[in-house]
């Protein structure tokens, strides 16, 4: 009778030592054994924690979740999510966060059956979770991992994800006063460093590097053009795959990474203000944007979430992330006063929600209501005598 197989295990290959010289050949190290394969882990003797690790990615990596129309009762979670991560995450635009989200999802909904999910554990991952609005983007991505399985024929029955509730809007924005200190503060600020010799020896003092200028660059593209974090970072003077490209001759911003498909996030093309495509002119001729025009040491800056931070720290600034920036172009296009629908094409947003959360800075925003009180059919009449007390409201003031 054959022997059945143990299955994928680790095993701790110890030093090889070179009988003739002496010399050490190899290093002790992890490696999994799976029938006659030996596969590298990459640990060392003492990094047993990172060894099982890496086990525990390679079983997943080898399993295959069934493909085949089956009751909610006998299916996994972690199937679903596993079909879900294989068929969907090369079309995801910010695949390091929707990883983040997979193995939170995985960590807590992993062991379940999906008959299990209802309101009631809904309700216990927004707990677990700790804050309604990060549980709610999981919980969307478990949503469209339910959905995906249906649709691919995959189960029987029903299920449903209950969300909470959407948080309410941020109205957080930028006054021209705080986006120039902000921009100041970015550009102005030098790296501090300490002396290890001569005559300031202790001391911390300035250099000459300035590194939060790609910052400043970012802080720019932002409040110009409303685009969000992720097209800024992508945005070449080059037109190649993967990017979005800045027509610098004809003035217009493709925001949309060329090869990328479009989702809900529109990315229309756009024509660029005068006085940023200067800017965005100036910065490719003098090699300070060679491959993108938020780079930092010739590589592209992909978050530039901590050196945000620190801007705003300089500036005294409070409560402002990247995505401020967005708000306050809507907000500022809305002051100007330009036609809704133009300004909701020129930033890629929905004319409702553009209308909902800032078009009460337009200065026509109800107008229409408020003159209407100007009419002859709603003048007040003109009393006679002044009231006796403030509070004494007459039977009738209106014709």
């Amino acid at each position: 009778m054959p022997r059945q197989a143990k299955g994928p295990r680790l095993w701790l290959r110890k030093e090889r030592i070179d009988k003739a010289t002496g010399k050490r050949i190899s290093a002790a190290a992890w490696i999994i054994i799976n029938g006659a394969k030996h596969i590298a882990t990459g640990c060392a003797e003492g990094e047993d924690a990172l060894a099982a690790q890496a086990l525990a990615e390679y079983n997943v990596a080898r399993y295959r979740p069934a493909r085949r129309e089956r009751d909610i009762e006998q299916i996994g979670i972690a199937d679903v999510l596993m079909i879900y991560v294989s068929d969907k995450r090369d079309g995801q635009a910010n695949k390091p966060k929707f990883d983040e989200r997979i193995v939170r999802l995985n960590d807590w909904w992993g062991a379940k059956m999906l008959d299990e999910v209802n309101g009631e554990t809904c309700r216990a991952y927004v707990t677990s979770r700790g804050t309604p609005g990060g549980a709610r983007r999981d919980l969307e991505d478990l949503r469209a991992a339910i959905n995906h399985h249906a649709k691919e024929g995959l189960h029987r029955g029903i299920v449903r994800v209950a969300l909470p509730a959407k948080g309410q809007p941020r109205e957080r924005w930028l006054t021209r006063s705080e986006a120039a200190r902000l921009l100041w503060a970015l550009w102005r600020y030098r790296e501090q460093q300490r002396r290890h010799r001569g005559v300031d020896k202790g001391k911390v003092l300035p250099t000459k590097r300035y590194p939060l200028r790609h910052v400043a660059r970012f802080v720019l593209i932002g409040l110009y053009t409303g685009s969000r974090a992720a097209t800024i970072a992508v945005a070449s003077p080059h037109q190649e795959e993967g990017r979005g490209w800045v027509d610098l001759e004809r003035g217009i911003y493709y925001r949309k990474p060329i090869g990328k498909k479009a989702t809900n996030k529109r990315q229309p093309p756009v024509k660029l203000p005068a006085q940023l495509l200067a800017h965005m002119r100036r910065w490719n001729r003098l090699g300070i944007a060679k491959e993108y025009f938020v780079e930092h040491n010739g590589r592209p800056v992909l978050s530039v979430t901590k050196g945000f931070a620190h801007g705003i720290e300089l500036a005294g600034i409070e409560h402002a992330t990247p995505h401020t920036l967005r708000h306050t172009a809507a907000t500022w296009q809305m002051i100007a006063g330009t036609e809704p629908w133009q300004a909701a094409g020129f930033l890629g947003m929905n004319l409702k929600t553009l209308v909902e959360v800032y078009g009460h800075h337009h200065p026509d925003h109800l107008s229409s209501a408020a003159a209407a009180y100007d009419s002859p059919r709603l003048r007040v009449v003109k009393l006679e005598k002044p009231l006796e007390t403030p509070n004494t409201i007459p039977a009738k003031i209106l014709k």
